[in-house]
Protein backbone atom coordinates (compact mmCIF):
# COMPACT_ATOMS: atom_id res chain seq x y z
CA UNK A 1 0.00 0.00 0.00
CA UNK A 2 1.35 3.54 -0.88
CA UNK A 3 1.88 5.52 1.99
CA UNK A 4 0.19 8.49 1.12
CA UNK A 5 2.54 10.48 3.49
CA UNK A 6 5.71 9.73 2.49
CA UNK A 7 8.08 12.95 1.77
CA UNK A 8 9.07 12.99 -1.87
CA UNK A 9 12.28 15.06 -2.65
CA UNK A 10 14.55 15.24 -5.65
CA UNK A 11 18.00 14.81 -4.05
CA UNK A 12 19.48 11.98 -5.38
CA UNK A 13 22.89 13.65 -7.02
CA UNK A 14 23.97 9.64 -8.03
CA UNK A 15 20.87 8.66 -9.57
CA UNK A 16 20.19 7.72 -13.51
CA UNK A 17 16.86 8.78 -14.99
CA UNK A 18 17.78 6.25 -18.34
CA UNK A 19 20.43 4.08 -17.70
CA UNK A 20 19.81 1.53 -20.36
CA UNK A 21 20.76 4.96 -22.64
CA UNK A 22 24.32 3.94 -21.89
CA UNK A 23 23.66 1.03 -24.69
CA UNK A 24 23.16 3.37 -27.89
CA UNK A 25 25.41 5.44 -26.31
CA UNK A 26 28.55 3.09 -26.56
CA UNK A 27 27.28 1.72 -29.87
CA UNK A 28 27.68 5.54 -30.75
CA UNK A 29 31.20 5.74 -29.69
CA UNK A 30 32.61 2.38 -31.12
CA UNK A 31 31.10 4.22 -34.31
CA UNK A 32 33.06 7.34 -33.87
CA UNK A 33 29.88 9.27 -34.18
CA UNK A 34 30.98 12.29 -32.42
CA UNK A 35 34.24 12.77 -33.54
CA UNK A 36 32.33 12.05 -37.79
CA UNK A 37 30.17 15.00 -36.82
CA UNK A 38 33.21 17.05 -35.65
CA UNK A 39 35.02 16.29 -39.55
CA UNK A 40 31.50 16.55 -41.85
CA UNK A 41 29.94 19.75 -40.24
CA UNK A 42 31.19 22.77 -40.22
CA UNK A 43 29.17 26.01 -39.52
CA UNK A 44 32.17 28.45 -40.00
CA UNK A 45 31.65 31.58 -37.49
CA UNK A 46 28.11 31.22 -36.96
CA UNK A 47 27.11 31.18 -32.81
CA UNK A 48 26.71 27.87 -32.10
CA UNK A 49 29.53 26.46 -34.27
CA UNK A 50 31.70 25.05 -31.84
CA UNK A 51 31.82 21.56 -30.52
CA UNK A 52 28.55 20.21 -32.95
CA UNK A 53 29.89 16.46 -32.85
CA UNK A 54 28.99 16.92 -28.50
CA UNK A 55 25.85 18.96 -30.24
CA UNK A 56 24.49 16.19 -32.14
CA UNK A 57 25.35 13.34 -30.07
CA UNK A 58 22.71 15.12 -27.16
CA UNK A 59 19.75 15.45 -29.13
CA UNK A 60 20.47 11.94 -30.35
CA UNK A 61 20.84 10.11 -26.81
CA UNK A 62 17.78 12.18 -26.16
CA UNK A 63 15.66 11.27 -29.22
CA UNK A 64 16.35 7.42 -28.53
CA UNK A 65 15.15 8.13 -25.15
CA UNK A 66 11.55 10.01 -27.19
CA UNK A 67 12.26 13.75 -27.08
CA UNK A 68 10.14 15.45 -29.34
CA UNK A 69 11.63 18.92 -28.61
CA UNK A 70 14.54 20.80 -27.61
CA UNK A 71 13.71 21.14 -24.19
CA UNK A 72 13.44 17.45 -23.71
CA UNK A 73 17.17 17.04 -23.84
CA UNK A 74 17.58 18.69 -20.61
CA UNK A 75 16.70 15.52 -19.16
CA UNK A 76 19.90 14.10 -19.76
CA UNK A 77 21.37 16.34 -17.54
CA UNK A 78 19.21 15.12 -14.32
CA UNK A 79 21.18 13.44 -11.73
CA UNK A 80 24.42 11.05 -13.17
CA UNK A 81 22.56 10.33 -16.30
CA UNK A 82 25.49 12.22 -18.07
CA UNK A 83 27.81 9.60 -16.58
CA UNK A 84 26.80 6.76 -18.88
CA UNK A 85 26.52 8.72 -22.25
CA UNK A 86 30.24 8.79 -22.69
CA UNK A 87 29.75 12.75 -24.22
CA UNK A 88 29.32 15.89 -22.58
CA UNK A 89 25.70 17.06 -22.88
CA UNK A 90 24.59 20.41 -23.73
CA UNK A 91 22.07 22.78 -22.36
CA UNK A 92 18.97 23.00 -24.64
CA UNK A 93 19.28 26.99 -25.28
CA UNK A 94 22.86 25.98 -26.97
CA UNK A 95 21.57 23.24 -28.82
CA UNK A 96 18.14 25.73 -30.14
CA UNK A 97 21.51 28.10 -31.07
CA UNK A 98 23.49 25.04 -32.61
CA UNK A 99 20.16 24.32 -35.14
CA UNK A 100 19.45 27.66 -36.20
CA UNK A 101 23.08 28.25 -37.41
CA UNK A 102 22.23 25.23 -40.28
CA UNK A 103 21.69 26.57 -43.71
CA UNK A 104 20.69 24.22 -46.50
CA UNK A 105 24.69 23.33 -46.94
CA UNK A 106 25.42 22.20 -43.43
CA UNK A 107 22.37 19.96 -43.54
CA UNK A 108 23.67 18.27 -46.47
CA UNK A 109 27.10 18.27 -44.38
CA UNK A 110 24.72 16.39 -41.94
CA UNK A 111 23.14 13.89 -44.32
CA UNK A 112 26.37 12.87 -45.36
CA UNK A 113 27.02 11.84 -41.58
CA UNK A 114 24.35 9.53 -41.74
CA UNK A 115 25.62 8.13 -44.63
CA UNK A 116 28.79 7.63 -42.97
CA UNK A 117 27.29 6.14 -40.30
CA UNK A 118 25.72 3.89 -41.87
CA UNK A 119 28.87 2.50 -43.67
CA UNK A 120 30.18 2.23 -40.07
CA UNK A 121 27.37 0.48 -38.54
CA UNK A 122 27.16 -2.13 -41.71
CA UNK A 123 31.14 -2.62 -41.05
CA UNK A 124 30.26 -3.90 -37.57
CA UNK A 125 27.49 -6.40 -38.50
CA UNK A 126 24.23 -4.74 -39.16
CA UNK A 127 24.61 -4.91 -43.05
CA UNK A 128 22.83 -7.16 -45.62
CA UNK A 129 26.78 -7.88 -47.06
CA UNK A 130 26.15 -10.29 -50.13
CA UNK A 131 22.44 -10.69 -48.88
CA UNK A 132 19.28 -9.48 -50.76
CA UNK A 133 18.28 -5.60 -49.65
CA UNK A 134 14.82 -4.63 -50.34
CA UNK A 135 14.19 -0.94 -49.40
CA UNK A 136 10.61 1.29 -49.09
CA UNK A 137 10.42 4.79 -50.36
CA UNK A 138 7.43 6.94 -49.38
CA UNK A 139 6.97 10.32 -47.52
CA UNK A 140 4.54 11.24 -44.76
CA UNK A 141 3.08 14.45 -43.35
CA UNK A 142 4.59 15.74 -39.95
CA UNK A 143 1.92 17.69 -39.03
CA UNK A 144 2.50 21.16 -37.27
CA UNK A 145 1.21 23.93 -35.40
CA UNK A 146 0.95 27.69 -35.61
CA UNK A 147 2.09 30.26 -38.44
CA UNK A 148 5.39 30.44 -37.98
CA UNK A 149 7.23 27.40 -39.26
CA UNK A 150 8.96 28.54 -42.56
CA UNK A 151 8.45 26.36 -45.37
CA UNK A 152 4.93 24.81 -43.67
CA UNK A 153 2.04 23.93 -45.72
CA UNK A 154 -0.80 22.13 -46.75
CA UNK A 155 -0.52 19.46 -48.61
CA UNK A 156 -2.31 16.22 -49.57
CA UNK A 157 -4.00 15.17 -46.22
CA UNK A 158 -5.39 19.29 -45.73
CA UNK A 159 -3.01 19.56 -42.45
CA UNK A 160 -0.44 22.10 -41.91
CA UNK A 161 2.96 20.50 -41.70
CA UNK A 162 5.65 19.36 -43.62
CA UNK A 163 6.17 16.54 -46.05
CA UNK A 164 9.48 14.35 -45.87
CA UNK A 165 10.91 11.61 -47.97
CA UNK A 166 12.13 8.77 -46.82
CA UNK A 167 14.31 5.36 -47.58
CA UNK A 168 13.52 2.66 -44.95
CA UNK A 169 15.23 -1.29 -45.22
CA UNK A 170 12.48 -3.52 -45.04
CA UNK A 171 13.77 -6.36 -42.89
CA UNK A 172 15.37 -3.94 -40.03
CA UNK A 173 13.41 -0.20 -40.41
CA UNK A 174 16.60 1.67 -40.98
CA UNK A 175 16.44 4.53 -42.52
CA UNK A 176 19.02 4.57 -45.53
CA UNK A 177 18.24 8.13 -46.84
CA UNK A 178 15.82 11.06 -45.78
CA UNK A 179 14.91 14.83 -47.03
CA UNK A 180 12.52 17.25 -45.35
CA UNK A 181 10.23 18.94 -47.79
CA UNK A 182 7.98 21.85 -47.61
CA UNK A 183 4.44 20.90 -46.86
CA UNK A 184 2.99 21.77 -50.06
CA UNK A 185 5.66 19.52 -51.90
CA UNK A 186 4.31 17.47 -54.41
CA UNK A 187 4.71 13.92 -53.24
CA UNK A 188 7.41 12.92 -56.28
CA UNK A 189 8.91 16.32 -55.80
CA UNK A 190 12.65 15.40 -56.03
CA UNK A 191 12.23 11.46 -56.46
CA UNK A 192 15.02 11.57 -58.90
CA UNK A 193 18.03 12.90 -57.40
CA UNK A 194 16.95 11.08 -54.35
CA UNK A 195 16.87 7.55 -55.64
CA UNK A 196 20.60 8.54 -57.42
CA UNK A 197 21.84 9.63 -53.70
CA UNK A 198 20.48 6.50 -52.63
CA UNK A 199 22.25 4.29 -55.03
CA UNK A 200 25.44 5.46 -54.56
CA UNK A 201 24.73 5.41 -50.39
CA UNK A 202 23.90 1.99 -50.26
CA UNK A 203 26.73 0.92 -52.60
CA UNK A 204 29.36 2.67 -50.39
CA UNK A 205 28.14 1.31 -47.35
CA UNK A 206 28.66 -2.33 -48.98
CA UNK A 207 25.63 -4.09 -50.32
CA UNK A 208 26.93 -6.05 -52.68
CA UNK A 209 23.79 -8.03 -53.39
CA UNK A 210 20.59 -7.91 -55.04
CA UNK A 211 18.31 -4.99 -54.41
CA UNK A 212 14.71 -4.20 -55.01
CA UNK A 213 13.00 -0.47 -54.35
CA UNK A 214 9.07 -0.47 -53.56
CA UNK A 215 7.33 2.45 -53.50
CA UNK A 216 3.28 3.61 -54.23
CA UNK A 217 2.25 5.10 -57.15
CA UNK A 218 2.83 8.82 -55.78
CA UNK A 219 6.28 7.91 -57.22
CA UNK A 220 5.72 6.58 -60.36
CA UNK A 221 7.46 8.23 -63.18
CA UNK A 222 9.17 6.61 -66.44
CA UNK A 223 12.60 8.45 -65.39
CA UNK A 224 12.36 6.92 -62.12
CA UNK A 225 11.62 3.05 -63.86
CA UNK A 226 14.81 4.10 -66.46
CA UNK A 227 17.38 5.07 -64.02
CA UNK A 228 17.31 1.91 -61.40
CA UNK A 229 17.16 -0.47 -64.31
CA UNK A 230 20.19 0.87 -65.59
CA UNK A 231 21.55 1.13 -62.04
CA UNK A 232 20.74 -3.14 -61.83
CA UNK A 233 18.29 -2.62 -58.98
CA UNK A 234 14.59 -4.30 -59.00
CA UNK A 235 11.74 -2.02 -58.59
CA UNK A 236 7.88 -2.42 -57.40
CA UNK A 237 6.35 0.96 -58.32
CA UNK A 238 2.71 1.37 -58.09
CA UNK A 239 0.77 2.87 -60.78
CA UNK A 240 -2.18 5.88 -61.05
CA UNK A 241 -5.37 4.86 -62.88
CA UNK A 242 -5.20 7.01 -65.18
CA UNK A 243 -6.94 6.72 -68.77
CA UNK A 244 -4.19 4.31 -71.05
CA UNK A 245 -3.86 2.38 -67.98
CA UNK A 246 -7.38 1.62 -67.46
CA UNK A 247 -7.58 1.11 -70.99
CA UNK A 248 -4.56 -1.75 -70.39
CA UNK A 249 -6.23 -3.42 -67.41
CA UNK A 250 -9.48 -3.69 -69.84
CA UNK A 251 -7.90 -5.61 -72.40
CA UNK A 252 -6.81 -8.21 -70.01
CA UNK A 253 -8.37 -11.20 -70.95
CA UNK A 254 -11.04 -12.29 -68.20
CA UNK A 255 -9.54 -15.93 -67.45
CA UNK A 256 -5.93 -14.34 -66.97
CA UNK A 257 -6.97 -13.44 -63.53
CA UNK A 258 -6.31 -15.97 -60.84
CA UNK A 259 -8.13 -15.73 -57.16
CA UNK A 260 -5.44 -14.87 -54.08
CA UNK A 261 -6.26 -17.64 -51.52
CA UNK A 262 -4.39 -15.96 -49.48
CA UNK A 263 -6.13 -12.27 -49.15
CA UNK A 264 -8.43 -11.86 -45.85
CA UNK A 265 -11.51 -13.18 -46.41
CA UNK A 266 -13.51 -9.79 -46.42
CA UNK A 267 -12.98 -9.42 -50.24
CA UNK A 268 -12.50 -11.13 -53.39
CA UNK A 269 -8.79 -10.43 -54.72
CA UNK A 270 -7.48 -11.15 -58.25
CA UNK A 271 -4.56 -11.05 -60.08
CA UNK A 272 -3.21 -10.73 -63.51
CA UNK A 273 -0.84 -9.22 -65.66
CA UNK A 274 -0.16 -7.43 -69.02
CA UNK A 275 2.97 -4.77 -70.07
CA UNK A 276 3.38 -0.86 -70.22
CA UNK A 277 6.02 0.44 -72.26
CA UNK A 278 8.87 -1.74 -72.35
CA UNK A 279 8.31 -3.36 -68.46
CA UNK A 280 5.70 -5.62 -66.91
CA UNK A 281 2.31 -4.53 -65.55
CA UNK A 282 1.10 -6.67 -62.64
CA UNK A 283 -2.59 -5.83 -61.48
CA UNK A 284 -4.88 -6.57 -58.32
CA UNK A 285 -8.33 -5.83 -58.50
CA UNK A 286 -10.16 -6.59 -55.52
CA UNK A 287 -14.00 -6.11 -54.38
CA UNK A 288 -15.25 -5.81 -51.02
CA UNK A 289 -18.30 -8.65 -50.16
CA UNK A 290 -21.24 -7.05 -48.51
CA UNK A 291 -23.35 -8.53 -46.74
CA UNK A 292 -26.49 -6.30 -47.97
CA UNK A 293 -25.14 -7.36 -51.50
CA UNK A 294 -24.65 -5.15 -54.76
CA UNK A 295 -26.70 -4.54 -57.46
CA UNK A 296 -23.58 -3.54 -59.72
CA UNK A 297 -20.85 -5.08 -57.90
CA UNK A 298 -17.87 -3.33 -59.20
CA UNK A 299 -13.67 -3.72 -59.04
CA UNK A 300 -10.59 -1.85 -57.25
CA UNK A 301 -8.21 -2.14 -59.82
CA UNK A 302 -4.41 -1.49 -57.70
CA UNK A 303 -1.38 -1.36 -60.92
CA UNK A 304 2.29 -1.77 -60.54
CA UNK A 305 5.29 -1.49 -62.49
CA UNK A 306 7.99 -4.06 -62.26
CA UNK A 307 11.12 -5.10 -64.30
CA UNK A 308 11.44 -8.27 -62.13
CA UNK A 309 11.20 -11.87 -63.88
CA UNK A 310 10.30 -13.78 -60.78
CA UNK A 311 6.23 -15.36 -60.93
CA UNK A 312 3.60 -13.40 -60.79
CA UNK A 313 2.46 -14.27 -57.49
CA UNK A 314 5.58 -13.84 -55.61
CA UNK A 315 6.15 -10.75 -57.04
CA UNK A 316 2.39 -9.50 -55.92
CA UNK A 317 2.91 -10.65 -52.67
CA UNK A 318 5.95 -8.94 -51.83
CA UNK A 319 4.88 -5.56 -53.57
CA UNK A 320 1.95 -5.79 -51.13
CA UNK A 321 4.64 -5.82 -48.39
CA UNK A 322 5.52 -2.08 -48.87
CA UNK A 323 3.24 -1.37 -46.13
CA UNK A 324 6.37 -2.03 -43.72
CA UNK A 325 7.16 0.97 -44.38
CA UNK A 326 4.66 2.68 -41.81
CA UNK A 327 6.11 1.14 -38.80
CA UNK A 328 9.07 3.38 -39.39
CA UNK A 329 7.54 6.48 -40.14
CA UNK A 330 5.25 5.36 -36.74
CA UNK A 331 8.47 5.23 -34.74
CA UNK A 332 9.82 8.43 -35.88
CA UNK A 333 6.80 9.81 -35.21
CA UNK A 334 6.33 8.23 -31.90
CA UNK A 335 10.01 10.09 -31.11
CA UNK A 336 11.26 13.15 -32.26
CA UNK A 337 9.57 14.03 -35.55
CA UNK A 338 6.36 14.15 -33.49
CA UNK A 339 7.34 17.38 -33.80
CA UNK A 340 9.47 19.86 -35.34
CA UNK A 341 10.64 22.19 -33.37
CA UNK A 342 12.42 25.36 -34.75
CA UNK A 343 10.47 28.36 -36.85
CA UNK A 344 13.51 27.99 -39.06
CA UNK A 345 13.43 25.37 -42.07
CA UNK A 346 16.96 24.58 -42.31
CA UNK A 347 16.84 23.90 -38.65
CA UNK A 348 14.09 21.19 -38.38
CA UNK A 349 15.55 19.79 -41.61
CA UNK A 350 18.67 19.33 -39.62
CA UNK A 351 16.16 17.83 -36.79
CA UNK A 352 14.96 15.53 -39.38
CA UNK A 353 18.34 13.87 -40.03
CA UNK A 354 19.59 14.04 -36.65
CA UNK A 355 15.89 12.06 -35.88
CA UNK A 356 17.01 9.46 -38.69
CA UNK A 357 20.36 8.68 -36.98
CA UNK A 358 18.92 8.12 -33.65
CA UNK A 359 15.83 6.29 -35.34
CA UNK A 360 19.15 4.15 -36.55
CA UNK A 361 20.99 4.05 -33.35
CA UNK A 362 17.81 1.92 -31.71
CA UNK A 363 17.73 -0.27 -34.64
CA UNK A 364 21.55 -1.22 -34.86
CA UNK A 365 21.70 -1.45 -31.11
CA UNK A 366 19.28 -4.20 -31.45
CA UNK A 367 20.53 -5.75 -34.91
CA UNK A 368 24.43 -6.13 -33.49
CA UNK A 369 24.08 -6.19 -30.19
CA UNK A 370 20.95 -9.12 -30.26
CA UNK A 371 20.70 -10.47 -33.81
CA UNK A 372 18.78 -13.33 -32.47
CA UNK A 373 15.86 -11.42 -30.92
CA UNK A 374 12.61 -10.34 -32.85
CA UNK A 375 12.86 -6.80 -34.29
CA UNK A 376 11.19 -4.45 -31.74
CA UNK A 377 9.28 -1.16 -32.30
CA UNK A 378 11.38 1.61 -30.78
CA UNK A 379 8.66 2.15 -27.77
CA UNK A 380 8.84 -1.75 -27.03
CA UNK A 381 13.49 -0.91 -26.43
CA UNK A 382 13.36 1.64 -24.75
CA UNK A 383 10.25 0.36 -21.90
CA UNK A 384 12.71 -3.16 -22.20
CA UNK A 385 16.59 -2.08 -22.24
CA UNK A 386 16.50 1.94 -22.20
CA UNK A 387 14.15 3.98 -19.34
CA UNK A 388 15.82 1.46 -16.55
CA UNK A 389 16.56 3.32 -13.43
CA UNK A 390 19.60 3.09 -11.83
CA UNK A 391 22.56 4.55 -9.20
CA UNK A 392 25.97 5.01 -9.89
CA UNK A 393 27.99 3.86 -6.91
CA UNK A 394 31.70 3.25 -6.27
CA UNK A 395 33.25 -0.13 -4.75
CA UNK A 396 36.72 -1.03 -4.29
CA UNK A 397 37.57 1.53 -6.97
CA UNK A 398 35.22 0.29 -9.37
CA UNK A 399 32.54 2.22 -10.55
CA UNK A 400 29.26 -0.12 -10.47
CA UNK A 401 25.31 0.92 -11.84
CA UNK A 402 22.89 -0.46 -9.88
CA UNK A 403 19.94 -0.78 -11.49
CA UNK A 404 16.50 -2.83 -10.16
CA UNK A 405 16.53 -6.70 -9.11
CA UNK A 406 14.46 -8.99 -10.84
CA UNK A 407 14.34 -6.78 -13.98
CA UNK A 408 12.63 -9.16 -16.40
CA UNK A 409 14.55 -8.25 -19.39
CA UNK A 410 18.06 -7.80 -17.35
CA UNK A 411 19.51 -11.05 -19.73
CA UNK A 412 19.22 -9.18 -22.53
CA UNK A 413 20.52 -6.06 -21.82
CA UNK A 414 23.66 -8.00 -20.48
CA UNK A 415 24.04 -9.83 -23.89
CA UNK A 416 23.68 -6.51 -25.71
CA UNK A 417 25.91 -4.92 -23.28
CA UNK A 418 28.86 -7.85 -23.82
CA UNK A 419 28.22 -7.64 -27.61
CA UNK A 420 28.48 -3.83 -27.86
CA UNK A 421 31.70 -4.01 -25.63
CA UNK A 422 33.50 -6.43 -27.95
CA UNK A 423 33.71 -4.03 -30.66
CA UNK A 424 36.49 -2.26 -31.62
CA UNK A 425 37.11 0.55 -31.34
CA UNK A 426 37.14 3.32 -33.95
CA UNK A 427 40.21 3.68 -35.94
Amino acid sequence: MVNESAVVVFDDARAVANAGVMLPALLAGRLGLEALVDDCVDLGDRPGAANPGRKVMTMCSAMVLGADCIDDCDLLRSGQTAAVLGHRVAAPSTLGTFLRAFTFGHVRQLDRVLGLALERAWAAGAGPGDQRLVIDVDSFVGEVHGYKKQGAGYGYTRQLGYHPLLATRADTGEVLHIRLRKGSANTSRGMLRFCEELIARVDRAGATGQKLMRTDSGFWAKKTFVRLDRAGWQFSIGIRMQPHVRALVEAIPEDAWATLEDYPKTSIAQIAETTIGDFRMIVRRVRTLSQQGELLPSWEHYPFATNRTDDLQIVEAEHRQHAVVELAIRDLKDQALAHFPSGKYNANAAWTVIAAIAHNLLRWTQKIALPDATTRTARTLRRRLLTIPGRLARSGRKTLLRMPARWPWAHDFLTALQHIRALPPPT
